[in-house]
């Protein structure tokens, strides 16, 4: 079968904005390229067939911080030619004794005793782990593992790719849920557990952020999910959090922390509250007392 690219050259001021308007439109089809050294930029879309591809760079083109430099050029291309045009820009990364590897990468990976691994392949729908955000949950993730063991419940809330929950799974957690409003994101997310050998590790489902935590306490929750989101389901989010839990959020822009900080210590002023930067973007974990 063959998959449809299309890819149009962007100015590299326009690549921060640009990240920021996909991930807060969900797109999944649509990445981004940057080559610092010759200081080119390009967006680029992968779509199932032409129509597709015309139809959604109609919708996304007027939303653009700046016109493309060029108008984008189509063109078919095999699977596989798709999935090998994505190693040159996918790293493995490591955060602490967690490491994230492509799957390309497996036969000369050699995992450190006493670490974990999760096998990620870019071919597979949504996030591979590179934005900041889901860098911003793991780091936290593998801290609160090291200072608090592995024996509470984790729930991964809007998993999208799955790779948050599964992570924790690696890490030692066995009480791992998630769930996402978009029965693709879980489909996707069984899909990197079989990747990983973790089929039914995780009980992923379709959920948002009221029927997914419906009877459910998390003693660390994760939310990448972007900041207008959280601080409209702020009582749902702190009420599925037990005593002495944590919940770490990200999705949040830099210039959007204060409001968000704001918002979540006037619910819960007695909560522990701490948050980082990385680049463009902020987590916000909030600690209920024990």
């Amino acid at each position: 079968m063959s998959l449809f690219e299309y890819k149009a050259e962007i100015s590299p001021v326009t690549v921060e904005a640009l990240d920021t308007l996909l991930l807060e439109r969900g797109e999944e089809n649509w990445s981004l390229l940057e080559d610092v050294i010759i200081h080119r930029a390009w967006i680029v879309g992968v779509f199932e067939n032409e129509a597709a591809a015309q139809a959604s760079w109609s919708e996304l083109r007027p939303l653009l911080p700046a016109p493309p430099l060029v108008e984008p050029e189509l063109r078919a291309l095999a699977d596989q030619d798709w999935r090998d045009s994505y190693k040159a820009h996918f790293k493995a990364s490591r955060f602490g004794r967690l490491h994230w590897v492509p799957i390309w990468e497996k036969q000369n990976f050699k995992l450190p005793a006493g670490e974990a691994v999760i096998w990620l392949d870019p071919g597979l729908a949504f996030g591979t782990g590179n934005h900041e955000t889901t860098r911003l949950c793991a780091e936290r993730l593998v801290v609160l593992a090291e200072r608090q063991g592995v024996s509470g419940r984790v729930i991964d809330a809007g998993c999208g790719s799955g790779i948050l929950a599964l992570s924790a799974v690696q890490l030692g957690f066995s009480d791992v849920v998630g769930f996402d409003n978009d029965p693709e994101a879980v489909r996707v997310s069984e899909e990197n557990a079989a990747l990983n050998n973790l089929v039914g590790r995780v009980a992923f489902s379709v959920g948002d952020l009221v029927t997914g935590l419906v009877g459910r306490q998390a003693d660390i929750m994760l939310a990448n999910i972007q900041a207008d989101v959280l601080m409209r389901f702020g009582g749902e989010l702190t009420g599925a959090i037990a005593p002495g839990g944590t919940l770490v959020m990200s999705g949040i822009l830099a210039q959007e922390i204060e409001k968000v900080r704001a918002t979540f210590t006037a619910l819960v002023p007695r909560w522990g509250c701490e948050s980082r930067l990385m680049g463009e973007w902020a987590d916000l974990m909030l600690v209920r007392p024990a």
